[in-house]
């Protein structure tokens, strides 16, 4: 049976750690001395107590953590830490519905970016900080985090990374998982700093850029302005923010081996990126051209904010220079592609993930040849290495399952009176965890804040599933995983 001990001790300790995050907001709110210090204060003491409450309840505990158990973990921790992430929104009241908050919370943890926040600049410094801070912390993972600082504190963890890592082939770069999870955490670092101080250099201050560089390697698209980056009207800040998030989106273990490894080559012969550099460079170029004719943009400014939804969509970023909600409908289907397909496994964005795409496309090829060679043996090979059978099962379920998801949940918003448009994107926005949605009720720079709290309610778990692809909850109201056997 589930081992619930080891789990009610891990969750314990990883509250410390949310709790140290809360510190730091802290530190912010006293620094500008604004009204929030309280608030941050209040959540501290809370997310430490119940820290201390879970580590009692798994008191001698023991060390095993099976693969039933590591399941049900990765799931609940990401509910957890988005539970206590109200805490600091309802204590201080900026957010004083409890569905707002816990949605706001969730879509920060899992970097979906979607916000019910219509004026996120009356809001202290140290909430807009805490908004930040969720996004950066769940860009990795919660738990890959916490394997990377603190191996020691999450037993099996092994299974705790099949369970919350994203995209159907799982890499390593050193036989010990801690090792892999420091090196990933290395460059997620090493982008957060060089984004944050290209920003610095660009004209942003010092806090605009902290938190625009966590939020944009994140993926995750928070800002602390109503009108996120468009709000420097700055070319070099856009060129910027296009920079990080493409490179946020590219497989964290490839970066690796390029930067650290000096096989530059490998960019090159990567399949994966060969896709997710093509889709950007095709969907750029076409809505180039629609804006070019079609809305009297200049041809600077065309490839730009092209360029800048494109990669901010397939990314799962969501943020923006320009209201795309004013664009050719035809450039909403574009950017609804792009946004389903994700980028690159292994990277901080959500979606499809364009290494399912290339098994996706290898599998239509096989099936071609096969009906001119019908007793020919065509394995599917990426990148060199063929992807077993039990692989492209569950590509195939997976696709299947988050296209019934958004078709069920779109249809429960347009009984609820949402317009087609917005209840499909929406759906999408959250299955893919990209924030932004596309239509005439909401809009891409608007909040989702005129939805109804049991459609919220119902995106919440979306954007869970979303984030940690599915199965890993779904497979939880299965009968046989909670049999004894």
């Amino acid at each position: 049976m589930v081992n619930f001990r080891i789990i009610s001790k891990i969750i314990g300790s990883l509250l410390f750690i949310e709790a140290f995050f809360m510190a730091w907001c802290a530190v912010m709110s006293f620094y500008f001395n604004e009204d929030d210090q309280i608030a941050f204060l209040m959540s501290l003491l809370i997310t430490l107590g119940c820290g201390f409450l879970f580590l009692f309840m798994g008191r001698n505990a023991n060390n095993s953590l099976s693969r039933r158990d590591a399941y049900l973990l990765v799931t609940a921790v990401w509910l957890i830490f988005s539970l206590f992430g109200i805490f600091p929104f309802m204590i201080h009241g900026s957010i004083t519905n409890l569905t707002d908050a816990y949605f706001e919370s969730i879509s920060g943890f899992t970097t979906t970016g979607a916000t019910i926040l219509d004026d996120v600049e009356c809001l202290p410094h140290g909430i807009l900080f805490w908004r930040s801070l969720m996004q950066w912390i769940g860009g990795l993972g919660i738990l890959f985090f916490t394997i990377a600082i603190l191996p020691s504190l999450v037993s099996g963890s092994v299974r705790v990374f099949a369970a919350e890592a994203t995209g159907p082939i799982k890499a390593k770069m050193h036989p010990r998982l801690s090792t892999t999870a420091k090196w990933i955490w290395s460059i997620y670092l090493m982008l957060t700093l060089g984004c944050g101080v290209s920003f610095w250099l660009a004209g942003m201050n010092w806090y605009e850029a902290l938190n625009y560089s966590m939020t944009t390697t994140a993926t995750g698209g928070f800002a602390i302005h109503n009108e996120s980056t468009e709000y420097f009207h700055s070319a070099s800040i856009d060129y910027i923010s296009i920079t990080f998030q493409f490179l946020s989106g590219i497989n964290f273990t490839l970066l690796y081996i390029c930067i650290f490894k000096g096989k530059i080559s490998a960019l090159f012969r990567n399949s994966e990126l060969k896709l997710y550099l093509s889709v950007v460079v095709g969907a750029t170029l076409w809505i180039m051209y629609l804006l070019f004719t079609r809305m009297d943009y200049d041809m600077e400014k065309s490839f730009r904010c092209a360029l800048f939804q494109v990669v901010s969509f397939i990314t799962t970023t969501g943020m923006f220079n320009v209201d795309a909600g004013t664009w050719p409908h035809i450039t909403w289907v574009i950017l609804g592609v792009v946004m389903y397909l994700g980028a690159c496994a292994g990277s901080t964005s959500g979606g499809f993930k364009c290494i399912r795409g290339v098994m996706l496309l290898k599998v239509i090829r096989n099936n071609f040849r096969q009906i001119l060679h019908p007793n020919a043996v065509l394995p599917v090979k990426i990148n060199g290495i063929s992807i077993p059978q039990s692989k492209l099962v569950a590509l195939f379920a997976f696709f299947t399952l988050t296209m019934l998801m958004t078709l069920v949940t779109a249809t429960i918003m347009i009984i609820a009176g949402i317009d087609n448009t917005n209840a499909i994107t929406i759906a999408l926005s959250c299955v893919s965890n990209v924030g932004p949605t596309l239509g005439t009720q909401i809009g891409p720079v608007m909040s989702w804040a005129m939805l109804p709290d049991y459609i919220k309610w119902i995106l919440c778990p979306l954007m869970l599933m979303g984030r940690l692809e599915i199965m890993t909850v779904l497979v939880l109201f299965t009968r046989s995983f909670w049999k004894e056997n």
